[in-house]
């Protein structure tokens, strides 16, 4: 697989800058339940208040304040009194909660100062019980149960003088021992009260400060929640933007990777020998560059998003959870994190199998089709259609069995993950909302921690899929792997050498022996012959005798085991394949046209070619008569393989496109056997003038065709048995005297003789 990925270094910009978006989405991700929690806590139950020290207070609250204190200093010093001259902090302070027109009394009011935030947790810890004091005093209840506890023992003159002040006169006239005393039994709860709670409170206590000062609450609880919530847009903002992006890039760099190694595997390919042809089926060819590429492809598309943003989601949020909210519920998640992998794992044992499987049944699938489509007319001709229909049958419920089983697996996997997810829910709410009932905690942190916990999961999720999805994507790039590190068998040298011009279009066969690969047996075995430019050489044998296999040595389809063959007075494996081919026009056993027009498969060796050297090609090839038939001529198109085409037809436009070449050397291997005897005639006659000079290798199984050849090579079972002209062969060779006694009489094989140019 990593050697798959290597190809991602074409768009490595591409990588950078998803990589670089998925820490934005992620970062921006994490902090949205953040912004949940101050919602629901500070906007919505703290009334938009954030800390329990008061930003602006009245100096007769701070004086009441001070009456509960043992800090007197430290909270002094942390506020400053307003006085004729406003400075820029206190002017700003003003205008966030009187508004832009505020009007201050001097003397009235303390403005807190720009403090450090350990300065101002300080200062939390010296004002909050104080203020929660005064707060308890406050209330009309128990401010009375107070005095009347103080006026008990207190004799009646004094009694009477006393009932005329407030409580706050009353305590500034004790000392700090008996209010103390008295206060004691009221704010012992105070103590007692889990800090969460008590701070709580104290905001609450803050907020009657403001009202105090006839400040609207309303509006700074409105103001922070749409601040907030507009914070929260912007945060959600970010991360839409980042994840279209991400998704637009990541299949950018899936589709280019796509790309790049269908290229590769198209272009080894290419370089490939028969043997390595013959390897590789065709249908798991085509499966390898179409199927398995894309397979690489949706991987990538989501691989980014799990390696990167997945690990950073999990352990951010596992540290937001266990620094922002109550981590005394992280066992939730951890009961989650078990759960998913339980599901994941079980599926993971069941449906990998399977999974390799799959891409072995597409190529069977595919090799069946391919088979069946292409051998139709033989099927139709021996009836049987029923069985073929049976063996694709077979091998589409194989593929469809496995794709259903699967399918059915995976199926299961969503609605097991959104049980676990929807009880992890429940279980948190339960748990939490104990909690919020005993004041461990807040709803807000509540809701921060759901948020959290289903990041954490839809995290392990994330990487969990792409499990599933990276074993079979591992299949298809080991596949894929196995053509592209293919090493062809026939490759060029290091330093290649360039043919003799003295010896142009020279062909000879030096002992010669040949095997296919993991064949037992020889081929051909120690042949010997020589074929010379201005001279036509025909090779002629019975049904196996290995014709076909001597010519495809010439281009170096195959390489030959033992021996030399030597092209222009140099060894073919000496020169590079594409100067060799340059000089060779091949015309196989089976035409092949390509789909385009008439003209582009003529012209398929140049594209730029004349007109008239395409016309001539023609010409000679005897396809004149046919093409000037087409309603569009030398433009009429070629469907794919030229099934529009007749066999002969095919044939010929195959021969004049090696014509239209003009090559060194001619090489057709049994490539006028779709030709009636009177085409056949006249091609070889017209094909005679063009190739004075050249070297002209034919395999043929028809005596008319070679008969009048410079020289006939005679193969039985891979070796040969007879070399020389047709009236020699006949005196001296039985093998080839038989194969031409069994097409001809010997009246009309010395009339061919007499009558023939070729």
């Amino acid at each position: 697989m990593l050697k798959v990925l290597k190809n991602l270094k074409n768009s490595w910009i591409s990588v950078i800058c998803i990589i670089i978006l998925l820490c934005i989405q992620a970062a921006a991700d994490l902090a949205l339940p953040d912004y949940t929690s101050k919602i629901v806590n500070d906007g919505i139950q703290s009334g938009g208040i954030e800390s329990a020290v008061p930003e602006v207070i009245s100096k007769q609250d701070m004086n009441s304040i001070l009456i509960f204190s043992e800090d007197d200093e430290e909270i002094l010093n942390s506020y400053e009194l307003v006085t004729d001259g406003v400075s820029k902090d206190q002017e700003k302070t003003l205008k966030k909660y009187f508004g832009k027109d505020y009007s201050v009394e001097p003397d009235s009011i303390y403005v807190l100062k720009n403090l450090e935030e350990e300065q101002l947790d300080n200062l939390e810890g010296y004002i909050v019980n104080p203020i929660l004091e005064l707060e308890t005093i406050s209330n009309e209840e128990t401010s009375e149960q107070i005095k009347n506890k103080i006026l008990e023992n207190i004799a009646e003159p004094q009694k009477t003088y006393m009932q005329g002040l407030s409580l706050m006169d009353i305590f500034m006239q004790m000392s700090d021992e008996e209010r103390n005393q008295i206060l004691q039994e009221f704010t012992k709860e105070i103590d007692g009260m889990i800090d969460s709670i008590k701070e709580q409170a104290a905001i609450a206590s803050v907020k009657n400060i403001y009202q105090n000062l006839n400040i609207d609450t309303n509006k700074i609880q409105n103001n922070y929640i749409l601040q907030t919530g507009m914070q929260m847009l912007g945060i959600a903002l970010i991360s839409m933007i980042s994840a279209v992006s991400i998704m637009f890039l990541s299949s950018r760099v899936a589709a280019k990777l796509g790309k790049t190694l269908r290229e590769k595997v198209f272009k080894k390919v290419i370089s490939f020998s028969n043997a390595e042809l013959n390897e590789f089926s065709t249908a798991s060819l085509i499966t390898r560059s179409t199927n398995d590429v894309q397979q690489i492809q949706q991987l990538i598309t989501l691989l980014f998003r799990v390696v990167v943003y997945a690990p950073i989601i999990g352990i951010g949020g596992f540290v937001k959870v266990l620094t922002s909210s109550d981590h005394s519920m992280a066992w939730i998640i951890g009961i989650a994190i078990v759960a998913i992998f339980a599901v994941i794992g079980t599926l993971f044992m069941l449906v990998m199998p399977r999974f390799r499987k799959l891409q072995d049944l597409i190529d069977k699938l595919n090799e069946v089709s391919r088979e069946i489509l292409t051998g139709l007319p033989v099927i139709r001709a021996f009836n049987k259609e029923k069985k073929e229909e049976e063996r694709f049958d077979n091998a589409n419920k194989d593929l469809t069995k496995t794709n259903i089983f699967v399918n059915r697996a995976m199926s299961m996997m969503m609605p097991l993950l959104m049980l676990i997810m929807n009880s992890i829910t429940i279980l948190i709410v339960w748990v939490g909302g104990h909690n919020v009932d005993q004041g461990i905690m807040q709803v807000g942190d509540m809701m921060a921690f759901i948020q959290y916990t289903m990041q954490i999961v839809m995290a392990f999720l994330m990487i969990s899929m792409i499990s599933i999805m990276l074993p079979r994507a591992a299949v298809s790039a080991r596949r894929i792997n196995e053509v592209i590190e293919k090493d062809p068998s026939i490759k060029d040298k290091k330093e290649t050498k360039k043919f003799n011009p003295d010896k142009k279009g020279l062909v000879e066969f030096k002992n010669v022996s040949f095997r296919y690969p993991d064949a037992d047996t020889e081929i051909l075995e120690d042949i010997n012959f020589t074929a010379k430019p201005g001279q036509t050489t025909a090779i002629i044998g019975s049904t196996g005798s290995g014709k076909s296999t001597v010519v495809n040595l010439i281009p170096r389809f195959y390489d030959v085991t033992e021996g030399e063959l030597c092209i222009d007075g140099v060894n073919v494996k000496d020169v590079s394949q594409k100067d060799l081919r340059d000089i060779i026009g091949f015309v196989p056993q089976k035409g092949v046209l390509f789909s385009g027009t008439i003209e582009s498969n003529i012209k398929y060796s140049d594209e730029n070619m004349s007109d008239e050297q395409m016309i001539e090609a023609a010409k000679i090839a005897q396809a004149t008569e046919f093409i000037e038939g087409k309603e569009k001529k030398y433009k009429d198109p070629i469907a794919q393989g030229g099934g529009n085409v007749s066999g002969g037809q095919k044939q010929r436009l195959s021969i004049a496109r090696a014509i239209a070449k003009d090559p060194e050397i001619f090489v057709f291997d049994d490539s006028f056997s779709a030709l009636d005897f009177k085409t056949d005639s006249n091609l070889r006659e017209a094909l005679s003038t063009k190739t004075k000079d050249k070297t002209v290798i034919i395999v043929a199984q028809r005596i008319s065709t070679v008969l009048n050849a410079d020289q006939i090579i005679v193969l039985e079972e891979g070796k040969v048995v007879g070399i020389g002209t047709h009236d020699e062969l006949m005196k001296n060779n039985e093998t080839y005297r038989q194969i031409a006694l069994s097409q001809l009489s010997e009246e009309e094989l010395n009339k061919d003789q007499k009558g023939g140019n070729m």
